[in-house]
């Protein structure tokens, strides 16, 4: 997929429903012919379904490695059994050469015969018998054997086209977010500087008047209160990731999408939560805005495709989409669709210090300064670990340094 800029001025522009994508070949609709509120409305359509998409693929991606994994314990199953049944096979053959070749001497019931005694001839019975009776555990054995390795074959030829199965639908699904990125930098490489600019203070008003119509409706807690040591644990490492771009698919160390970035902040707390937005949705219990506390999870759309950390103050931190940043932005910025706190249990700390955040307008986005870039792989230049603010600054030179060579 093409590393070629998004151009930054649109590309906070919030998710909002849209129609579908054109056809391919179909004659695109001319911007200069469509009013800023439709452009923005089809951007935002256009980011929503690649989030769409990047949720798909994130939750087949979870469901290819537990298929990954069950296929190798099949397979290492089957070779244990395999293994046992090649011993069982090797201990039958030799009990039968012994037969045939009659390196015992006379059979059991010869030496039964001849014994010299009533008690001698019990005795050999009881040996004959016993000699019987490991044969025929020999040959159970080797019967129970086959009929497992058999049914491990099968289980392990299942887990095998599962996996085919799942590597198709993530290509699939790879291929849907490649196309929906390509889309939107089509659309943002047809308009122009004016066109981007009223987008972006469009988008700054709407989002400030949803902010408003929010704090407004006394839907969210009166005051912020403190959370459980997990969740100023999720929160710290949350903050820590501000700057780092965008990047679909990815859950870190240098970029994040969405769910990956809630995901391993609730992991880095030292709690397993769902990789995707909807899992979390559907698994996580679910809390009322007006009880929310720092650390929860907030989740937006009607598809549940967008997952975001609240910090508190109606702010949430989120790794808003491709071409962006992680950023603090407000809880309004995308329509919401609930809460869920992955430690229902857990109690508020008597004090917590929040973690210090860049500055962050309360009503509107388009001042974070997006990188523009859609790639499926972070920017060289992002690293690892580095503190909020070299991240940026090397995210920022990265979008540079792939404009200047998209230039060339």
């Amino acid at each position: 997929m093409s590393h070629r800029p998004l151009r930054a001025a649109c590309i906070a522009a919030v998710l909002l429903v849209a129609g579908p994508v054109p056809r391919a070949g179909a004659e695109p609709a001319r911007p200069e012919a469509e009013s800023v509120g439709v452009l923005l409305t089809r951007l935002q359509g256009l980011y929503q379904k690649a989030e769409e998409a990047t949720e798909a693929y994130n939750a087949t991606e979870v469901a290819l490695k537990a298929g990954q994994e069950e296929e190798r314990q099949r397979t290492a199953d089957l070779g244990r059994a395999r293994t046992a049944l090649d011993s069982e096979r090797a201990l039958v053959g030799k009990l039968a050469r012994e037969q045939y070749q009659g390196t015992r001497g006379l059979s059991p019931y010869a030496r039964m015969l001849l014994a010299g005694t009533p008690q001698a001839a019990l005795d050999q019975r009881l040996l004959t018998a016993r000699e019987g009776a490991r044969r025929a555990g020999v040959l159970n054995r080797l019967a129970r054997g086959e009929k497992k390795a058999d049914e491990l074959a099968v289980r392990a030829r299942k887990a095998l086209d599962t996996r085919q199965t799942l590597a198709a639908r993530q290509k699939l699904h790879k291929d849907e977010v490649a196309a929906q990125l390509k889309e939107v930098e089509r659309v943002l490489a047809s308009l122009t500087p004016e066109q981007l600019t009223r987008l972006g203070a469009q988008e700054d008003k709407n989002t400030a008047a949803a902010q408003r119509d929010l704090l407004d409706s006394g839907r969210l807690p009166t005051r912020t209160g403190t959370p459980t040591a997990a969740g100023g644990a999720a929160l710290t490492y949350a903050a820590a990731q501000i700057g780092k771009p965008y990047v679909w698919g990815s859950e870190g160390p240098g970029s994040f999408d969405c769910s990956g970035l809630t995901s391993q902040a609730w992991a880095h707390a030292g709690r397993s939560i769902p990789r995707t937005s909807q899992e979390q949705w559907a698994q996580l219990p679910k809390v009322p805005l007006d009880q929310l506390r720092p650390g929860d999870l907030v989740v937006y759309f009607p598809k549940a495709t967008h997952v975001a950390l609240y910090v508190g103050e109606g702010k949430v931190i989120q790794a808003p989409r491709p071409g962006a940043k992680v950023k603090v932005s407000p809880l309004a910025a995308n329509p919401l669709l609930g809460a869920v706190r992955p430690d229902p249990g857990g109690t508020p700390l008597a004090e917590f210090t929040p973690p210090l955040l860049p500055g962050a307008g309360a009503t509107g986005t388009s001042g974070d300064e997006d990188t523009g870039y859609s790639s499926e792989e972070a920017p060289a230049a992002a690293p690892a670990a580095a503190p909020a603010e070299d991240a940026s600054e090397e995210a920022s030179e990265a979008a540079a340094t792939d404009e200047a060579t998209s230039a060339t």
